[in-house]
């Protein structure tokens, strides 16, 4: 276990840490905390990636639980503030919703051998999915401008929601279309190939066919007058 792939399983079980102080009945007491919690475990996806691609620990555990670790703890913050009724559940319904369609259609992708690089509109919605949860957090306790600015970010993030799927999908239908033309002219010409050696087998045996007549006919010799 190196310490990359140990800060994204820190990222998980600080998940339920979160969630439980953002449902503790005192919130207004517990704000500050479950912010400062939230953000530091956001923080470790920048860590454990900074970490991994300079210290080449890059592994394919690491590359399968960063994402579900990113999942995990922006999706149990957004629902927990549904509970809370600071989120309306609409807008973090579309959020996790994109979420779920992206990652089946990476794995979608993946069993068709591509894959679906990550866009600068997801990046930044990432970004802008931490800064609004945090705001979200603080803004219950002290209202105001910081509320307002939440949900200003809030309403950022349904958009790069949006047009990030919006572009997720239009990489993968042009990806999934090349890649099935690819296979498609792989299998013509592999179809071709299996009729041209058809085609030779059925000449070689023509010709072995009337090679071995000429023998039987010089065996047998010129017919008598």
């Amino acid at each position: 276990m190196n310490l990359p792939n140990a800060l994204t399983l820190a990222r998980i079980f600080l998940v339920p840490i979160v969630v439980a102080l953002l449902l503790t009945v005192e919130i207004r007491t517990w704000a500050f905390l479950g912010a400062s919690l939230f953000l530091a475990a956001a923080l470790t996806d920048l860590l454990d990636g900074y970490l991994a691609r300079r210290r080449k620990q890059v592994t394919t555990l690491g590359r399968l639980l960063d994402p579900i670790a990113d999942k995990l703890l922006i999706s149990s913050a957004l629902v927990a503030l549904v509970q809370l009724k600071i989120a309306p559940a609409w807008m973090v319904a579309i959020i996790i919703g994109r979420e779920f369609a992206v990652s089946g259609l990476r794995g979608i992708a993946a069993h068709e051998g591509f894959s679906i690089d990550v866009s600068s509109l997801g990046k930044g919605k990432m970004v802008t999915q931490v800064a609004a949860v945090v705001g979200l957090i603080l803004g219950h306790k002290y209202a105001g401008w910081v509320q307002a600015t939440a949900n200003v970010l809030l309403w950022a993030v349904v958009f790069f929601a949006l047009v990030s799927m919006v572009q997720y999908f239009r990489e993968f239908w042009s990806k999934l279309g090349t890649n099935i033309k690819h296979r498609e002219r792989r299998r013509l010409k592999i179809l071709r190939r299996r009729k041209q050696w058809a085609a030779q087998r059925r000449e070689l045996t023509r010709l072995r066919k009337l090679e071995k007549l000429r023998k039987q006919e010089a065996r047998v010799g010129p017919p008598s007058p």
